[in-house]
């Protein structure tokens, strides 16, 4: 090798050391950080919306143990009769619901049905009735019937 050819000297090009993984660059820092703010936003949003639709899961929890216990006693009618008392508050507060009794609220329920729906007077009053008489004449069936569709238009 001739110490005198300064092409003899050079040495081979190297490439760079490839950049690793560790530390990302600043816009995958930007992106981790927006896939976070999401995922609490919509945490936080399914929360809400747990909190807001718990009436609605108690309701149908509470119709489904009134249906398993059904009986011909006033008191089993009293109960459906809280239930849709309840929801009606809920639904419908601005027109105080709670505070109906009687006609009134056989009214309340009735008009608060879907239009395509059809349900009978006759069972609405009789339930409505029923929570005060000492030999309920509505079938337990039949009210749980009119209740499911009226929770059903409600919910």
């Amino acid at each position: 090798m001739n110490d005198q050819d300064p092409l003899a000297q050079l040495k081979d090009i190297h490439l760079p050391e490839t950049g690793g993984w560790w530390p990302p660059a600043p816009g995958w820092w930007l992106v981790a950080a927006l896939c976070l703010l999401a995922l609490i936003a919509l945490i936080w949003f399914w929360q809400r919306h747990r909190k807001r639709t718990l009436w609605k899961r108690q309701a149908q929890a509470e119709l489904a143990t009134l249906s398993q216990r059904a009986g011909n006693e006033p008191n089993w009618y009293s109960d459906l009769n809280q239930l849709l008392k309840r929801v009606a508050r809920q639904t419908h507060a601005d027109r105080h619901p709670e505070s109906m009794t009687g006609a009134q609220w056989v009214d309340f329920l009735l008009k608060t049905l879907p239009k395509d729906r059809v349900a009978s007077r006759p069972t609405a009053e009789a339930l409505v009735a029923a929570a005060w008489q000492p030999k309920p004449t509505l079938e337990p069936r039949s009210a749980l019937a009119f209740a499911s569709l009226w929770l059903e238009a409600q919910l």
